[in-house]
């Protein structure tokens, strides 16, 4: 049942230029442009009328943006319009729960740990029906939420936003247990199967060929779109003011004409 008040429309946006190198193997990842989108997507939601809430760096936490989620879920109802930008490295860890077929997960670099793609989606799935959601992900391999390689031979060198692989394996050794305990925490919640995976419904025509996707379908309550800097093999690029994503959506968006 929509609502019968006007619509109501929250926000939540991060930027992290760095990541604790205590949690990521002594890597901090240095990036230039990322807290420059978070607040340009704030000041558009703000512009626009709806509760923003800012999350920068070191206020980046997986507690954090997690309770921003998750505020947002219980406040709003069908008709209401939820908008999640994300802007900074992206990275995987090893499935071990048997839902990817390439047999990793896409993960949002927070400040003090990784967000894995399953907690994204259980967290989203807990909306209201006919809540309207947008995820803008500025961040490498977000066609699914992460993943690439090294610049071709002969191409320049520029700030990538991926979570290197060698210190993506090094911070998982390190933190084995508590990421893959979280993929078994998320498949026990979502009833003992994969989670919903909104981005791999989008990615496929024939829902009626796949019992996984007919049950995304009837699983998955809000409705949602998510728009990413690039393709799960491919990484998106940070710049000085704003990465190459966000800088063209602002170019698109112009000021709202």
């Amino acid at each position: 049942m929509v609502n019968s008040a006007a619509p109501k429309a929250m926000s939540l946006h991060v930027g992290l230029n760095a990541v604790d190198p205590g949690h990521y193997a002594g890597w901090s990842g240095p990036l230039a442009a990322c807290e420059f989108d978070a607040k340009d997507m704030a000041k558009i939601a703000q512009a626009r009328g709806m509760a923003a809430t800012l999350l920068l760096t070191g206020d980046a936490s997986r507690d954090a943006v997690l309770g921003g989620i998750r505020e947002a879920a219980r406040e709003l109802r069908a008709g209401d319009f939820f908008l999640l930008s994300y802007s900074g490295h992206g990275g995987q860890v090893p499935d071990v729960t048997g839902e990817e077929t390439d047999k990793l997960d896409e993960t949002w670099c927070l400040h003090d740990g990784q967000l894995i793609d399953d907690e994204l989606y259980l967290e989203l799935g807990k909306f209201a029906a006919g809540v309207r959601i947008l995820v803008l992900s500025d961040s490498c391999h977000s066609g699914t939420v992460v993943r690439a390689g090294p610049p071709a031979p002969g191409q320049a060198r520029v700030r990538s936003r991926m979570l290197p692989p060698d210190v993506a394996q090094r911070t998982y050794q390190q933190n084995r247990a508590f990421y893959d305990s979280l993929q078994r925490e998320v498949l026990a919640a979502s009833g003992g199967r994969p989670t919903a995976d909104p981005d791999e419904a989008l990615s496929h025509v024939d829902l009626a060929s796949s019992n996984r996707l007919g049950a995304i379908a009837g699983k998955f309550r809000p409705a949602l779109i998510l728009i990413s800097g690039c393709q799960d093999n491919q990484t998106s690029l940070d710049g000085d003011h704003n990465g190459a994503f966000t800088g063209q959506l602002l170019e698109v968006w112009d000021n709202g004409k």
